[in-house]
C-alpha cells in the first residue's frame, strides 16, 4: 500500500504541551458516553489547488483558525466519515474496514466537488492517530475509540464555485453506547419531512444531510421516541433510512429485506457487512423497496418478526415500536429478536478479534 512518503509527504509530529492526565483520562473512559470527550491529538493535512496534498501534521487537538469568509461556512463544502478502533482479544488494536470508509469518503468528495484523498493516506492518517492516542481506547465491553475524519473548504471567498483550499482532519472520541435510553429496543417516529431527494446528496456523507434531519429528529424525541425514519421524497411511501442508520426487516420465513441503494440512501459499511454475514448464515437477503403501509401490515399480521437499524455508531439496534400520524405498531415482541442478536454478535466478535476474520475486514495496528 502507498504511504505519505510515497506521495512525497512526511508527517510532522508536534509534541503535546499538556496531555490529559492518567487519572482524568481513566475517569472519562469509565463512562465515555458518545461524542462528548476527545483524545489529545489530531491529524491535519492541507490541500491547495496546483499543489495538492501537503503539510501533514499530527499534533495536539486544538481549535481550527478559519477566515470568516471560508467557503465551508457559506456553501457547506464539508464531508466526513465515522469508524472505530477496537481492542482485540489478543490485546492488540484494530480498525474495521477502513478502506471501505476511505472509498466512501472519496465518493462523497466527488459529489461535493472536493479533492479526493488517496485511500492509503486516509488509512495511514487514522492509524497514526490511533497509535498516538491508544490509551484512550476504553476497556469496557461494547466500548471503542470513535474516529471522525472530515474535510472542509477553507478558501476565503464568497463566489459560488468549488474552493481552492481544503483541510483534511481526523479527531478521536472514546465511545460507549450510542443510545442513552438503555431500552432493549428503540422506538422510532415516521417523519413527514424528507431526508434526501433523487439527484441530491443522499448517498454522500455530508453535514447538510444531517442538518436537515435535526428538526424531524427533535420532533421524534419530543414525542418520546429515540429516532426518526424517513420515507422517499417522490411518493412519500417507501422506507429509506433512519436519521443516521440503515434498516433491515426480518420475516417469519427467515428472509431479510433492506432498502435498496437508490442514490438517496447512504451506503452503510455496517449494512454491507451484515449483507455478507446474513448470506453466510444461509439466509435469503433482498435489497428492494418496502413501504410504510406494508411494514405496518406485516408487523400486525406477524409476517414481520424483527426490524433492526445498523450503523457504525450504534452497531446493530433492534426496533421495537414505530409511530406516526396514522397510529403506531409493535414489531415482533417489541424487544430484540433472535436473528438481530445473532448477526450483531457475529459482527462484534469479528470486530473485536473473537471470531476469525475470513473477509479481510480487520486491519491490525499493533
Amino acid at each position: 500500500m502507498a504511504t505519505l512518503a510515497d506521495a512525497g509527504l512526511t508527517f510532522t509530529s508536534l509534541p503535546h504541551p499538556s496531555p490529559t492526565g492518567a487519572d482524568q483520562r481513566a475517569a472519562i473512559l469509565a463512562n465515555p458516553g458518545f461524542g462528548t470527550h476527545f483524545s489529545d491529538h489530531m491529524v491535519v493535512i492541507e490541500w491547495t489547488e496546483g499543489q495538492g496534498w501537503h503539510d501533514a501534521v499530527i499534533g495536539p487537538r486544538q481549535p481550527i483558525a478559519l477566515d470568516p469568509a471560508a467557503s465551508v461556512l457559506h456553501y457547506a463544502q464539508e464531508i466526513f466519515e465515522g469508524l472505530k478502533a477496537y481492542k482485540q482479544a489478543d490485546g492488540s488494536i484494530a480498525l474495521f474496514r477502513p478502506e471501505a470508509n476511505a472509498a466512501r469518503f472519496n465518493r462523497s468528495a466527488e459529489r461535493l466537488a472536493m479533492p479526493e484523498l488517496p485511500e492509503a493516506l486516509f488509512v495511514e492518517s487514522i492509524e497514526r492517530l490511533v497509535q498516538a492516542d491508544r490509551d484512550w481506547i476504553p476497556e469496557a465491553e461494547g466500548a471503542s475509540l470513535y474516529l471522525r475524519p472530515f474535510m472542509i473548504a477553507t478558501e476565503a471567498f464568497l463566489g459560488v464555485r468549488p474552493a481552492k483550499q481544503y483541510k483534511f482532519i481526523v479527531i478521536a472520541s472514546p465511545a460507549g453506547n450510542y443510545f442513552k435510553s438503555g431500552a432493549p429496543a428503540v422506538s422510532i417516529w415516521v417523519s413527514d419531512y424528507t431526508r434526501a431527494a433523487p439527484g441530491g446528496t443522499g448517498a454522500a456523507k455530508c453535514g447538510g444531510n444531517y442538518a436537515a434531519s435535526l428538526v424531524p429528529q427533535g420532533e421524534a424525541i419530543a414525542r418520546g421516541h429515540d429516532q426518526v425514519v424517513f420515507l422517499d421524497a417522490a411518493e412519500h411511501k417507501w422506507i429509506e433510512e433512519l436519521g443516521g442508520m440503515n434498516l433491515y426487516f426480518v420475516f417469519d420465513d427467515g428472509t431479510l429485506l433492506t432498502p435498496e441503494l437508490t442514490g438517496t440512501i447512504l451506503p452503510g459499511i455496517t449494512r454491507d457487512s451484515l449483507l455478507t454475514l446474513a448470506r453466510e448464515e444461509g439466509l435469503t437477503v433482498t435489497e428492494g423497496r418496502y413501504s410504510i403501509d406494508q411494514w405496518r401490515e406485516d408487523a400486525k399480521s406477524g409476517r414481520l418478526v424483527e426490524t433492526f437499524a445498523c450503523g457504525t455508531a450504534a452497531v446493530v439496534t433492534p426496533v421495537g415500536k414505530v409511530s406516526g400520524r396514522d397510529g403506531e405498531f409493535t414489531v415482533g415482541s417489541g424487544g430484540p429478536g433472535q436473528l438481530t442478536q445473532k448477526l450483531k454478535s457475529r459482527l462484534v466478535a469479528i470486530q473485536r478479534g473473537q471470531e476469525a476474520d475470513t473477509h479481510g475486514w480487520i486491519r491490525k495496528i499493533g
